[in-house]
């Protein structure tokens, strides 16, 4: 049988078919290495893009390094790059190869052409190889002094090169020194940043060893120096002016006077058409102005304008950014901004994320003047087809109403949320309306009248649903149909995936107990028998807890489950003051954009969500687990026993350990007459007052509709035994009362013949 026929493949002409293409180009460069024939650099030029195309997809091509050195020998710019890119590649991976380089970039070095000086400086200092720094010294301190303000640059930052290579040459080669006096002397702006960015790297590396290094950064902050850098600003490019307004940010002022004197050489940097240079200029402004609070509320005035000039244009990434800050700026200063609340109004070409942080500030610079132009915004966002969005706006009118700004009218538009036919509509405005009814329970009337109409068939989320609950159950005295409404959904307790619902609903229906009793304690059986038999141990908590309660004190029940309502005042904020000074302090950094201090993104305890290791049984932190659940059968093993009371253990004479033959409390369809409910619950709390738990536990399981198996009653304990130390008995009479004792225990033994 003849073998398969292999498909035949052309290889691709920018990459070899093997070895022996890789040693046709090292033959190819050795012929044209010395030949100095007219157009042999564009020759050249074709081999090394063949050689760097082959480098770059990962083909080892090392073999041709001593080829590619001969023929660096041009003055083609475009040859040498190509070179420097290669030598640079394989230097760091061959260090034996790297020594071959030495010559020729320290040749190059020297070369008339200052391109080409600059760039074999920068590929020399490249090579990153530890036992050639000896080699880095002279070309460095040479380029630092060059003519032309290009390799003086590259020079600069190869010295800091140097420095991450070896600490120990850099200092000991006076380079600092040298780079602090091109730094205060050079005529060219780059070169001073360069000398900037270098020096404050290396004396922060240093300081913690040399006292003067410490000395040489704290004399970075001294008065000459800043004023220095800000007499020049205008010469250096943006990156540069942001590099010396973050060394200004830092510099602490002794008088008034120079506060004012630095913001006047600044002003001119906030109408500056790149955003950076502009929040690096804001977070001058306001530090400078901490100490000085009508100073600090003029800054804000002076800011507002470029920051919403540069919002809206540019891209969306930097309106995003620059939003990011103004609102961690509207946060602090709401009344500032809101007279522009126009300028947060969402655009339909927007990102999402955009019109999300837009959606924040309309809601912080809401007030008594502003809010019917707001929420009116607000709620044509509602209508929107980016779902998301129209979520957040719902949210951000529920907002503004717990800001107690026109709350009649507010109240209104949620109502009318509830009765459109859009679910996600639906849920958020439930929502709002369980926190608005915390906080003003006056309106409850108004709002329970329209979320009576409303089914909780047609409410699917989670949250939406546990606030429809609490609604059921907090006013179940005002809606009619709230008993049934919650046996419903008790009946279908395995249906229900979220253990909030499952919380929500063990509280409503224990609320709607106390209020209406005899309809609702069907309900409250079947809850509770569900709870004890859940998987979600918080669930199965609680309703161990509630039934612990009505076992104890049914009066004392209804004080701990459905106290009296009290208006919540104010809703807890979701970052502390700390935090958001804390972020003020790093104005213009990731830590804004992120709204969160630069240590919860950068430091590993505070890398967010985790699991647990498996020891710990496979714990997720930081979203609800969807893996395997802990069985039902488990909590009811571990925890069954825990229905009994102290007492009822000693009584029922059962292990007490995991292995007890007491189950937990199972629904029973037949229940006590509504109408003798009400008499029982008060026949309990009296019970239960006296001291007769056992008969109120009795009491509440036949009323609740809970099987529960009862332990016999012990017999009395047999009297202490006395012994009579002075007894006198005759043998008659001890075998005359023996022989009336009754036998206690009779063995019969049978014996077997082997």
């Amino acid at each position: 049988m003849a073998p398969p026929a292999q498909s035949q493949r052309s290889p691709s002409p920018s990459q070899p078919s093997g070895k022996g293409e890789v040693s046709d180009l090292k033959s190819q460069l050795r012929q044209l290495a010395g030949s100095r024939a007219p157009g042999i650099d564009d020759s050249k030029r074709e081999l090394f893009k063949k050689v760097i195309s082959y480098m770059t997809v990962g083909i080892d091509v090392s073999s041709l390094f001593g080829e590619m050195v001969m023929c660096s020998a041009t003055s083609d710019i475009v040859l040498k790059k190509m070179c420097y890119l290669y030598v640079g590649n394989y230097a760091k991976v061959n260090p034996d190869l790297a020594l071959l380089t030495i010559n020729f970039l320290q040749r190059d070095c020297k070369d008339e052409d200052p391109m080409i000086r600059g760039l074999a400086l920068r590929s020399l200092c490249s090579l990153r190889v530890a036992n050639l720094v000896e080699y880095l010294v002279g070309p460095l301190g040479s380029g630092l002094k060059d003519n032309n303000n290009y390799v003086r640059t590259v020079a600069v930052m190869g010295v800091l090169k140097l420095y991450h290579i070896s600490a120990s040459t850099c200092v000991d080669a006076d380079f600092p020194a040298m780079l602090k006096h091109s730094m205060l002397n050079d005529s060219d702006a780059q070169v001073v940043a360069n000398c900037l960015s270098a020096l404050q790297e290396i004396w922060s590396s240093e300081a913690s060893s040399s006292e003067e290094a410490s000395r040489e950064r704290e004399a970075l902050l001294s008065k000459p120096v800043v004023y220095y850098f800000l007499n020049r600003i205008k010469e250096f490019s943006e990156w540069a002016q942001c590099l010396v307004l973050e060394l200004v940010g830092k510099y602490v002022p002794s008088e008034t006077s120079e506060i004012f004197d630095i913001m006047n050489l600044l002003e001119d940097r906030l109408q500056h058409a790149n955003g950076a240079v502009v929040l690096a200029t804001i977070k001058v402004f306001l530090q400078l102005t901490l100490s000085m609070t009508d100073v600090h509320q003029q800054v804000y005035e002076r800011i507002k304008a470029p920051l919403l000039t540069l919002v809206s244009s540019g891209s969306p990434e930097q309106s995003y950014a620059v939003l990011s800050h103004l609102h961690l700026l509207v946060m602090r200063a709401p009344f500032i901004f809101s007279s522009d609340y126009k300028h947060f109004y969402c655009q339909y070409n927007e990102p999402s994320y955009v019109k999300k942080l837009k959606l924040e500030m309309l809601t912080a610079v809401a007030n008594e003047s502003n809010t019917y132009e707001i929420v009116t915004e607000l709620c044509e966002y509602a209508a929107n087809v980016d779902i998301p969005i129209a979520r957040e706006s719902i949210r951000a009118v529920g907002k503004i109403a717990l800001q107690q700004y026109d709350v009649n009218a507010i109240v209104d538009r949620l109502l009318q949320f509830l009765e459109m036919e859009k679910d996600y509509v639906t849920a958020e405005a439930l929502v709002l309306v369980k926190d608005l009814l915390r906080k003003y329970p006056q309106w409850s009337q108004d709002c329970i009248a329209v979320v009576g109409n409303i089914s909780s068939k047609n409410i699917q989320e989670p949250k939406a649903k546990a606030a429809l609950i609490w609604m059921l159950g907090e006013y179940s005295q005002d809606m009619h149909d709230a008993p049934y409404i919650l046996e419903s959904l008790i009946e279908n307790w395995e249906d229900e995936h979220s253990a909030e619902v499952r919380l929500h609903l063990l509280t409503a229906v224990m609320k709607c107990f106390f209020k209406r009793p005899p309809e609702t304690q069907k309900a409250l059986g079947a809850a509770l028998a569900a709870g004890l038999a859940d998987f979600h141990q918080d669930v199965h908590d609680r309703a161990l807890f509630y039934y612990r309660l009505l076992q104890y004190n049914v009066s004392v029940a209804q004080r701990v489950v459905d106290p009296p309502k009290q208006a919540v005042s104010v809703f807890a904020d979701t970052q502390s003051s700390e935090i958001k000074d804390r972020i003020f302090d790093e104005f213009n950094s990731l830590s804004v954009v992120y709204q969160k201090p630069s240590y919860m993104f950068t430091d590993k305890e505070h890398r967010g969500p985790f699991e647990f290791s498996d020891e710990l049984g496979h714990l997720s932190i930081g979203a609800e687990s969807t893996g395997t659940v802990v069985p039902a059968q488990r909590v009811e093993a571990n925890d069954k026993d825990l229905l009994l009371s102290v007492s009822e253990k000693e009584e029922s004479g059962g292990p007490s350990n995991n292995a007890s033959a007491y189950s937990a409390p199972s629904y029973d369809g037949s229940s006590v007459s509504a109408a003798a409910s009400s008499q029982m619950l008060s026949e309990l709390a009296i019970s239960s007052v006296t001291g007769h738990a056992s008969q109120s536990s009795l009491a509440i399981d036949d009323l609740l509709g809970l099987g529960l198996p009862v332990a016999p009653a012990p017999a009395p304990s047999p009297p202490l035994l006395k012994l009579n130390s002075k007894a006198v008995l005759d043998p008659g009479t001890f075998q005359q009362k023996w022989r009336q004792l009754p036998i206690s225990l009779s063995q019969v033994y049978f014996s077997t013949m082997t």
